[in-house]
């Protein structure tokens, strides 16, 4: 997998039109969670988290401003400790340029008040500094209550993962890793020998109205679609959301190629991309219609602009 050709696909390849939701066959409402929600894509599944909106409000609209902003899509995890975090949020890779720092805010001020423990996510910060967390955050992945809580004023917790995330955060924590430094000190790499940074385990952070583990989603409200793609039966594996086109009358979704981040593996059910026929063809694709969740199949989007990297709706199965 390389590089080229995920921005290849990006570039050939919200609010979305109701009429189209409505003809999906619903199927449940599930109970809304208190909290904001965030999923993050990786190059070896998802994972995603409930913050603590009210616990540590400020901490928590600091991280939505870099997500809101796509700050995090296509960064890699840096670091990743054996039995203790996983850390990312700091750097983006760049041909010919190499590791990139991502822009930070001003740094904030620490709002600790929730325990380190296992499946919590909390800032990252400088040593003797307790209000100098900027975009970098880890999750917990184990209970490191005993020292986390008790030195640099307390490591502010600001969000937990939800379900079986952190099934996902321990294959992280399992994968091989390389020190190359600072901006990637214990970076875990998807390949079983390290090559080159396309190896790291890249990441997409997104902003959903409802936690769900499905592959393929599609959010009504705000026009997200995120998915994971096979390309030429296999040739390449990534992971990449795209958004809708709201001004169009017809369901037309628009890749974000920065999101095109690179998979290990496929799996049943993987959606398919033909470079033949310029279709995208999603098998089950999980519907959000403001609250209402319902699944579709065979759902089938042509390329229509290679330009803009759009795909307009040809056909689905309720």
């Amino acid at each position: 997998m390389t590089a080229v050709s995920r921005r290849s696909l990006g570039k050939r390849f919200v609010s979305a039109s109701i009429p189209l939701a409505l003809c999906f066959v619903f199927a449940y409402a599930p109970a809304a969670l208190a909290g904001t929600i965030v999923r993050i894509s990786t190059g070896i599944g998802d994972f995603s988290m409930e913050l603590l909106d009210d616990t540590a409000p400020g901490t928590v609209q600091n991280f939505l401003n870099y997500v809101n902003r796509n700050d995090y899509n296509g960064t890699y995890i840096h670091r990743a400790v054996d039995n203790f975090v996983v850390q990312g949020g700091g750097f983006r890779f760049r041909s010919f340029e190499g590791p990139i720092d991502v822009p930070s805010d001003p740094p904030i001020q620490n709002e600790f008040g929730v325990s380190n423990t296992r499946g919590t996510v909390a800032m990252a910060k400088l040593d003797g500094d307790p209000n100098s967390a900027t975009n970098q955050w880890f999750v917990n992945v184990r209970d490191n209550s005993a020292s986390l809580d008790m030195s640099n004023g307390g490591f502010t917790v600001f969000a937990t993962v939800l379900g079986d995330g952190m099934d996902t955060v321990d294959e992280i924590d399992a994968l091989p890793f390389v020190s190359l430094g600072v901006k990637a000190p214990e970076a875990p790499h998807i390949t079983p020998v390290y090559n080159d940074p396309g190896d790291f385990l890249y990441i997409n952070a997104e902003v959903t109205q409802r936690f769900s583990a499905a592959p393929h989603v599609f959010e009504s409200a705000t026009g997200l679609l995120i998915t994971s793609v096979s390309i030429d039966s296999g040739a390449d594996l990534i992971s990449m959301n795209f958004n809708a086109v709201a001004s169009s009358p017809n369901v037309v979704i628009r890749a974000n190629p920065e999101s095109a981040i690179p998979r290990r593996d496929s799996f049943e059910g993987i959606a398919e991309y033909s470079t033949v026929d310029g279709r995208l063809r999603i098998p089950a694709l999980e519907v959000n219609l403001n609250g209402s969740v319902s699944v579709v199949t065979n759902v089938v989007f042509l390329l229509t602009d290679a330009v803009t990297a759009s795909f307009t709706l040809e056909s689905f199965d309720q």
